[in-house]
């Protein structure tokens, strides 16, 4: 071993060791542990989702949290409950990005064609908020199932409401990222899981701000081979979230080997955030120094 290779190899078990005796438990309070730049990391962009992470802590605080911790970008699930003009301050204020946020959820379902209408005027609001935050990204869900109604028609449905909705996205510059979810663990009765039919829905809107929401938690839940996948979804993928499974936790607390995956997407060319919805398993320094030690390789 030469030892350039030496001083990488040393270099690289010394983080993934740190990291490990961090996941135990640091002795340490939170408030006394160095937390400045554990979020800035060399290769992966990350974004924590702060439903999930500081969720004792006011919002604005969480975003503050999040700052400190020198990661440059956050993500959240819904606005509506969130002080827009207070988080458009601090935002700037902190010099600190919002990757993506919820648009659309799970109810009503935009694969009934009775919501349709309300779901393109709710991405038209949803678009003037994208853009009083500065923000390019947001997640629509497709929905759960309809009485009445095949998968086919539902999926045909969801379709039909994002090719109308598509103009209106590309006139205003916002991408919708539509979510598969998972029905074993998480979403049972949802209408859209794995990587197939968001593909096919996607590739028939044929939208370049029409794309997935490539959670890869929910997608090693239903169906694996998550770098295959990848590569045969990467024209599609317009965003990526992860969680460890079992337990939807941080990388290193489950089965996934993430060093692999997140390098196989870089290599792909993502070069987006990544989303961490994923819940920290002790706290959220811990859960921090492990996602630090998955973007290592």
């Amino acid at each position: 071993m030469s030892k350039s290779n030496r001083r990488e190899f040393i270099g690289v078990s010394a983080a993934a060791l740190g990291a490990a005796s961090v996941g135990i438990g640091d002795c340490r309070g939170e408030g006394e542990a160095d937390t400045t730049g554990v979020g800035n990391t060399p290769h992966t962009k990350f974004a924590p989702n702060l439903e999930m992470w500081w969720t004792k802590l006011p919002f604005l605080d969480r975003v503050r949290k999040a700052a400190e911790y020198g990661f440059l970008a956050f993500e959240m699930w819904p606005y509506e409950n969130k002080d827009l003009e207070a988080l458009v301050k601090l935002k700037e204020e902190l010099k600190i990005e919002l990757a993506q946020f919820t648009a659309w959820g799970f109810s009503p379902g935009m694969n009934n064609p009775n919501n349709e209408d309300k779901v393109i005027a709710k991405l038209e609001e949803s678009c003037a908020v994208a853009h009083k935050l500065n923000c390019k990204k947001m997640t629509v869900v497709a929905g759960n199932l309809q009485k009445g109604m095949t998968q086919e028609q539902m999926l045909a449905q969801v379709t039909k409401t994002l090719k109308r909705a598509a103009p209106i996205l590309e006139k205003n510059k916002v991408m919708a990222i539509l979510e598969p979810m998972n029905g074993r663990v998480d979403h049972p009765g949802h209408c859209l899981y794995g990587s197939p039919d968001a593909l096919k829905i996607c590739r028939e809107v044929d939208s370049e701000f029409v794309k997935i929401n490539w959670d890869l938690y929910h997608m090693q839940i239903t169906e694996g081979d998550l770098c295959g996948r990848m590569k045969e979804g990467i024209d599609q993928i317009g965003y990526l979230q992860l969680a460890d499974h079992p337990g939807r936790n941080e990388p290193g607390t489950g089965e996934i080997h993430y060093n692999r995956v997140l390098r196989e997407a870089l290599e792909l060319g993502y070069e987006g955030y990544v989303g961490l919805e994923c819940r920290p398993k002790t706290n959220e320094l811990a859960a921090a120094k492990a996602v630090a030690a998955a973007d290592v390789w």
